[in-house]
């Protein structure tokens, strides 16, 4: 192994030499060394590789889209809408809750239909009906 550590190091001082390394791009600045002490060593390779590819892993995948859904949900002003995008919500967090096999206790929470209908004050103008108890009326004709 030392041996190809000599060769390594007269190749390198003989590319200084020749000047071949004057022109690198960050010459003379620091390098921006990555923390990744928290990811384990046998899988910190397969990490970077992956992000240099720009890809995620699909549980940070679909916590991005959950992030974005969230981002969504607020901005909405159709209740209707909002409750469709509220199940679609609830759906990548189960998912997500699948995925990782965690205790309960750690889950992610789900949005809940009425919550959101509190905090609009819907309840308290007589606003909008709630879209499930139409499905429901739906259902029993």
């Amino acid at each position: 192994m030392r041996f190809l550590q000599l060769i390594a190091e007269r190749k390198i001082q003989e590319a200084i030499r020749n000047g071949e390394l004057d022109n690198l791009p960050g010459k003379g600045k620091p390098l921006v060394l990555e923390d990744d002490s928290g990811v384990p060593e046998d899988l910190r390779l397969a990490y970077k590789i992956l992000k240099n590819a720009d890809c995620l892993p699909p549980e940070m995948q679909l916590k991005k889209e959950i992030v974005t859904l969230r981002e969504m949900l607020s901005s909405l002003e159709d209740v209707e809408e909002k409750y469709r995008l509220m199940r679609r919500l609830n759906f990548q967090i189960m998912k997500l809750n699948m995925m990782r096999r965690v205790s309960p206790l750690l889950e992610e929470d789900q949005v809940y239909y009425q919550k959101i209908v509190q905090k609009m004050g819907a309840d308290a103008q007589g606003g909008e009906e709630n879209p499930e108890s139409k499905d429901s009326s739906r259902k029993k004709d």
